[in-house]
């Protein structure tokens, strides 16, 4: 009892000494970091010294995140372990041990981490989009409407294919008229395949000088820039700063400025909409909504926003950047270039529109493809996944919970997978008769339950924008500006450094 009486002035002649107050916090902070840290599990996978409070988090460069796993892995293995302030991370390296967590196990990596910083977006317990969605029934739920929809408006089908090849021939007639000059392809691009989504989400398709529509571009690759560093990485790990007034419309400008377009264009639509139309995805997830009419479904207008810039987002920016990358290789390696060309011309000609029909006949064109989306590493950090259960792989423990990293960057230049890995060369996806080959570590698109779900459409458009640009032109480098740099900067897509053509008309 009489301890008790004697604490209040204990704790006041400690406020009052500094050098107590000192001791006193260091021993309170250290002890709570003590109690949060990871409890230390059998066969738990290694990985570098973590340190008080910020665990490993400035081990990675994250306006690099693949090139430090990749220097990571040579010292703890394919399969290590990270720590971001209090918040496990098992980073997976090569094919071997990513086909292990994603295909054979793919369950039990199915799941995603809740990122605090989207909060601000509108994200939350029933509103989760689709990439971000954690793995349950309303994930699954939403999922398998998509597809159904996709299906519907025509992904696979020969009638979305026409639409692409003409959008193909809009985007060559703008090429042409840049004809002698040196132009930036970029946006032309962006704009071009952006269309191909907006028909499927809105319904239409957006004039290459619309400025309204241009500004949407550009706040969608502004925002996949703010992905990129450490800042969003310590929000994320320490929620509770991102409750400090200012911060996250500062951090995550133009991520909202992009949702809000997004909600605009969504609202539109809902107040022009009427039941019995389903004209596009946004019409038909607005019909889903009317059937439910349960505040408690994913099928809400909230969600509908954070879907459709999902759709957006992934159908605009990564076939954006792998036509991006495509006219660079072929203007750094126009040996190769030549030989597309003389494939097209052999099995289409001049005058002839490119058909999905033709690939088959397309061997080296095919090759040529695949060959700049595994040397372009589109995302090669890929998205985060996070256990669903206990699990394990290649004999490591990983609790249910661990954020995951899958590095397919290292799966893409897997040293034991591919012959050239570090080398552009059409040639791997040859065989000795020069027929098109599958290789079972191209996975550009992740895999498992995960996996793109916009894959069909992305193939598709890479053919057919691909083999258009080039039945058309010669892409020369532009000699009034700076050589093209080959290495790219990553803002969560590895996209090429900006750079100038010359399209001479064949």
């Amino acid at each position: 009892m009489d301890i008790l009486l004697s604490l209040p002035s204990l704790f006041k002649g400690v406020w009052n000494n500094p050098l107590l107050l000192g001791i006193f916090l260091a021993i309170f902070v250290f002890t709570f970091d003590y109690m949060k840290r990871r409890k230390c599990w059998s066969r738990y996978p290694p990985g570098p010294v973590s340190l008080p409070f910020i665990g490993t988090i400035l081990q990675i460069d994250y306006h690099n995140p693949h090139v430090s796993f990749t220097q990571l892995s040579k010292k703890y293995g394919n399969i290590y372990s990270l720590q971001n302030f209090w918040t496990n991370v098992v980073v997976l390296n090569g094919f071997k041990a990513v086909k292990e967590a994603l295909v054979n196990k793919s369950e039990d990596f199915a799941d995603r981490p809740f990122f605090p910083a989207y909060r601000h977006l509108g994200y939350g317990e029933y509103n989760q989009g689709l990439v971000m969605a954690q793995y349950g029934q309303v994930w699954k739920e939403q999922r398998r409407f998509t597809l159904c929809i996709l299906r519907d408006f025509g992904m696979g089908k020969k009638s979305l294919a026409q639409l692409v090849t003409e959008e193909a021939g809009y985007l060559c007639s703008v090429f042409s008229s840049n004809e002698g000059q040196s132009f930036d392809p970029h946006y032309l691009i962006n704009n071009a395949v952006s269309n191909v989504i907006c028909f499927l989400t809105f319904g239409t398709r957006f004039d290459y000088e619309d400025q309204k529509f241009q500004s949407l571009l550009h706040l969608l690759e502004q925002s996949m820039q703010e992905e990129a560093g450490l800042l969003p990485q310590v929000l994320n790990s320490l929620p509770f700063l991102t409750h400090i007034p200012g911060i996250m419309p500062k951090v995550f400008r133009h991520q909202k400025e992009f949702m809000d377009y997004i909600a605009e264009i969504v609202n539109a639509h809902k107040e022009t909409w009427y039941p019995s139309s389903k004209q596009n995805i946004t019409e038909a997830f607005l019909e889903e909504i009317e059937k439910k009419k349960d505040e408690n479904s994913c099928f809400n207008y909230q969600n509908l926003t954070l879907m459709i810039g999902d759709l957006f987002a992934a159908g605009t920016e990564t076939t954006t950047t792998t036509l991006r990358w495509g006219l660079l290789y072929m203007i750094l390696y126009p040996d190769v270039q030549s030989k597309v060309q003389e494939e097209i011309d052999a099995v289409i000609g001049r005058n002839r529109s490119v058909s999905l029909e033709d690939q088959e006949n397309m061997p080296y064109t095919r090759a040529v493809i695949h060959e700049i989306q595994r040397f372009g590493d589109i995302v090669p950090a890929g998205i985060p996944h996070k256990t669903y259960r206990d699990t394990e792989v290649e004999g490591f423990f990983i609790p249910k919970g661990t954020t995951i990293m899958t590095n397919l960057s290292s799966v893409l230049k897997d040293e034991a997978m591919w012959e050239n890995p570090h080398r552009f060369w059409p040639e791997h996806f040859l065989d000795a008769n020069g027929q098109f080959v599958k290789r079972e570590a191209f996975i550009p698109f992740s895999a498992g339950r995960r996996i793109c779900l916009g894959e069909q459409l992305a193939k598709m458009e890479l053919f057919l924008f691909f083999t258009s640009l080039l039945q058309h032109f010669t892409f020369h480098i532009a000699e009034d500006h700076p050589k093209p740099r080959e290495d790219g900067c990553f803002a969560f897509t590895l996209v090429p450094h900006p750079y100038y053509i010359k399209a001479v008309s064949r």
